[in-house]
């Protein structure tokens, strides 16, 4: 079996490198590829969307270094006018690739020496996961408590926390996985800017079957840019594909949920379920005495008569489970200890919306 370029055999693992305009970051993104500590057979398949820059120049110079240490270089790409996006460009680089496994990179971001050796690790134990790793962020203040929470979830987390708005539970550039697995769940939606197509690619492996491990090192560094394109994505998109997955996933084992939060997004989550699944909305909850004291919440734009009017209750006093649209670690801990003081079970008595 001849794989690309002529080369017996195809390699282990095959590092899938988009790039669109990465002039500034390369050198230490493909630095980071060539000082990988993993001694089996890699390739690396970058895909070029279109770069107007000096991305090219760069990758052909490090083609030669990696080339020459053992790592075949597989380059894909296009120059139309504009780009296809990130999906597409992903895609491209799997379909020219051919290592039995997947290692994902953002060409902003720097590999740990370990990161390929680590997650095969992984990867060889849990074949139908996508494993992750923990991250150091740059610069080092950005997104300080997303990082945290990137970093510290619990192994059991990862699955009971993907409706939040934080996203997939271990981060896209971080994902490692089997090809295999990868043509099971099928592709990135190619559909470019404003497409969560990382989200959307995690919502089908959730709904195939799929596990996520996080390896407990950090080994990316993974870098926060105002101008990344995961920024073109708006929230309220987001919103709509998080709402839709949460119905789809969570509120069919309840005949009946409280949402945590009578303020502007408790009262968003309710507007924005179906009526099926508002019907099972006995209460909001709250501390707020103002709110509590109101005594219930009317959805005025119902077509519903009499309009729904959902009762707002003390926390104590509501039944889980729960919807929680509480922001973790911004209420000083006052939150978190009104939720541990209820004796609850992550994922089976409540689940994180926020």
């Amino acid at each position: 079996m001849q794989a690309p370029g002529g080369r017996a055999g195809a390699p282990r693992v095959s590092i899938i490198l988009p790039v669109y305009n990465a002039e500034p970051w390369l050198d230490e993104c493909l630095k980071s590829v060539l000082q990988q500590d993993f001694e089996g057979s890699m390739e690396l398949s970058v895909f070029n969307d279109a770069s107007k820059d000096k991305s090219m120049t760069i990758i052909e110079k490090w083609k030669v270094k990696l080339e020459d240490s053992g790592i075949f270089v597989v380059i894909g790409g296009h120059d139309s006018p504009s780009p296809r996006g990130v999906g597409y460009s992903k895609n491209q680089a799997i379909a020219q690739s051919s290592g039995s496994y997947l290692c994902f990179l953002d060409s902003d971001d720097v590999m740990m020496p370990q990161r390929v050796r680590l997650q095969l690790e992984a990867a060889a134990q849990h074949p139908t996961s996508i494993i992750g790793c923990q991250v150091r962020r740059d610069p080092p203040n950005s997104t300080e408590r997303y990082t945290r929470w990137i970093n510290q979830l619990a192994p059991d987390q990862l699955l009971t926390q993907v409706f939040t708005s934080n996203g997939p539970t271990v981060v896209m550039p971080t994902w490692f996985c089997s090809r295999a697995w990868f043509s099971h769940v099928g592709s990135f939606d190619e559909g470019g800017q404003g497409v969560p197509e990382d989200l959307l690619f995690f919502y089908d492996h959730l709904r195939k079957g799929g596990g996520v491990v996080r390896v407990d090192q950090c080994l990316l560094l993974y870098r926060y840019l105002p101008s990344a394109a995961t920024h073109s994505v708006l929230e309220s998109t987001i919103w709509t594909h998080r709402v839709h997955f949460l119905e789809e996933r969570a509120l069919p084992r309840w005949a009946a949920f409280t949402i945590w939060n009578a303020g502007r997004q408790g009262r968003r989550l309710y507007r924005s379920l179906t009526a099926r699944a508002q019907r099972k909305v006995v209460a909001f909850c709250d501390v707020d005495e103002n709110k509590i004291r109101k005594g219930f919440y009317c959805h005025e734009d119902s077509q519903e008569r009499p309009k729904p009017r959902i009762p707002i209750l003390h926390f104590r006093a509501a039944r889980p489970p729960f919807v929680i649209c509480v922001k973790l670690d911004l209420t000083g801990g006052a939150f978190e200890d009104n939720l541990r003081s209820l004796h609850l079970q992550e994922g089976q008595d409540f689940l994180h919306f926020s």
